[in-house]
């Protein structure tokens, strides 16, 4: 372990003394440990010095603009100060900045619809989210941020239909799994082109693994990244680091200035596949708490999301419901902070006891009875579930009892079955889910029983690709034949990175599956590689 590691691990030792097995025992005494606080700055605030924006000597604006969780009124604006973003501390002082903030009507800003000012906080980073108020309904706005003589760029945004209007179309883009060293977020460019009224992340954001001078596959010979990148993310200045890092890609900027972005987490934004307190290392789970309140808390500041999900500790509100007014139900998922372990060792495994006992569960009780309630007062056309990991069955081989992914909903057969009896009873017509996780786009049939192919199909699956993770991939990777004849369900599977829009209508839904033939090297253009319409009230996919 290197001197870095070992000074990180003895903080987390250090923080985790002040816990309790499963929660912080005191906020103050964890808190104080890794220097952040839990809540807005309140002890000596008021009082801090604050920092004449007019002094900021360099861009501050280097890590872009982004908005998100876009409501019938209402739309969540963000940015983070960062004139040396790849130092501690973004190059700039603990001191608070006042910024200034726009919203118009037009790109130019001659027709100003809202202005105000918000307070970067050194406690944050100097990360800035501002909730916009009284706004039209379904409408398209421009916005941007100042400091000092600094003008960010321009941000495109929107905000929801009416919740009771009757909405003809909705185009959403589904991405994932944007691993830094291995590859260039191309797939952003094109989707920052593309024609989406908003983008959902399911996960995978970014990854704690270390990221080399020249910044693994990408094999930079311009620039050399600093060695701090060069290790595992522990820290809370570790997990702030690499958002900078990442949010720096010129295409990963695109893509948040271009569309509003609806945000979940999976593991790696913490750690690989850790289960609710568990690690996969083994570590005591007070210590992995401290490190997973680390990585909660940079998640919340670096991503345009509201102060309902801002982080207590090692706890983060996630799930939440956006509505397209008569159209859409989006219900989004978190299923790693409150899932139970891993069955069988989290290796593949046939199932058994262990990974189909009852009380085992991905989503929590509180999240299944929140999206089971929804539904049932859900009054959408088409009821969509963003989450994370593969929901519908994936035989992983040809035998009679084949192997399943334990990290997957089929390690969690219970949850899965309860949540389709959930669909039912509450009558809903059209569920989709939308997910991320396995880097590659699959296209699935979810049947009332998997184990019975003639059973009714109650809704569809549309798993986006990386847009990085995996470095180039193939079309047909070594286990397509396998897959496909394994899952008769599972009516696509293509092994590029790229990214997936929907079109949802009032007769359909359409798929669509873009593809970039590269990410190892920078400019790949982009293809459509299968296109697939689900009619409404008659689910079951078709080629379009």
């Amino acid at each position: 372990m290197t001197p870095a590691g070992q000074q990180d691990t003895a903080e987390l030792r250090a923080a985790a003394s002040h816990l309790g097995r499963r929660r912080f025992l005191t906020v103050t005494g964890a808190a104080a440990a890794l220097a952040f606080a839990t809540n807005l700055p309140t002890a000596g605030a008021a009082s801090a010095a604050e920092l004449d924006a007019r002094k900021i000597a360099d861009d501050p604006f280097t890590l872009g603009v982004a908005s998100g969780d876009p409501q019938p009124g209402s739309v969540l604006l963000w940015t983070r100060l960062a004139p040396a973003p790849y130092e501690p501390g973004n190059g700039l002082p603990a001191e608070r900045v006042t910024v200034q903030w726009e919203l118009a009507h037009d790109a130019r800003f001659r027709r100003i619809a809202r202005r105000g000012s918000a307070t970067a906080h050194p406690e944050f980073n100097h990360t800035v989210h501002v909730e916009v108020g009284h706004l039209d309904a379904a409408r398209t706005y421009y916005f941007r941020f100042k400091a000092g003589k600094w003008i960010s760029e321009t941000g495109r945004t929107r905000t929801a239909p009416a919740a009771d209007s009757k909405v003809s179309s909705l185009t959403l883009a589904a991405v994932s799994c944007q691993a830094y060293h291995d590859g260039y977020f191309t797939a952003y460019k094109h989707l920052a082109e593309d024609d989406v009224d908003v983008v959902f992340h399911l996960g995978d954001y970014l990854y704690e693994y270390a990221v080399n001078a020249v910044g693994g596959a990408r094999n930079y010979t311009d620039r050399t990244l600093p060695a701090l990148y060069n290790r595992e993310t522990q820290t809370l200045e570790d997990y702030r680091l690499r958002y900078a890092l990442y949010k720096s890609d010129p295409d990963l900027r695109a893509a948040h200035a271009a569309h509003p972005f609806v945000v979940t987490w999976d593991d790696h934004e913490a750690e690989n596949n850790y289960a609710g307190d568990l690690d996969e290392n083994g570590n005591p789970p007070a210590e992995f708490l401290v490190r997973r309140a680390a990585a909660y808390r940079a998640y919340w500041e670096n991503l345009p999301l509201r102060s309902p999900q801002k982080p207590s500790g090692p706890d983060l509100q996630l799930y939440r419901r956006v509505k397209w007014g008569r159209l859409a139900q989006f219900d989004i998922l978190d299923t790693r902070q409150y899932r139970s372990d891993q069955a069988y060792g989290d290796k593949a495994h046939v199932p058994g006891p262990e990974s189909d006992d009852p009380a085992r569960t991905i989503t929590g009780g509180a999240q299944e009875r929140w999206l089971i309630n929804g539904w049932r007062g859900s009054r959408a056309l088409w009821n969509v579930v963003p989450q994370q990991v593969t929901f519908s069955e994936r035989r992983l081989d040809l035998n009679a009892e084949a192997k399943l992914s334990m990290d997957a909903w089929d390690g969690y057969r219970a949850s899965r079955q309860r949540v389709l009896a959930g669909a039912k009873s509450s009558g809903i017509d059209n569920l989709m889910v939308l997910t991320g996780d396995v880097h590659v786009g699959y296209a699935f049939d979810i049947k009332a029983d998997f184990d019975d192919q003639a059973s009714r199909t109650v809704g569809t699956e549309i798993v986006a690709t990386s847009i990085a993770s995996g470095k180039d991939g193939a079309d047909k990777p070594a286990n397509w034949e396998t897959y496909t004849k394994a899952n008769p369900h599972l009516k696509f599977y293509n092994g590029r990175r790229g990214y997936v829009t929907v079109d949802l209508g009032q007769e359909s839904a359409r798929a669509d599956f873009k593809t970039v033939s590269a990410v190892t090297t920078p400019g790949a253009p982009i293809t459509t590689a299968a296109s697939f319409v689900t009619e409404s009230g008659n689910p079951g996919l078709k080629p379009a």
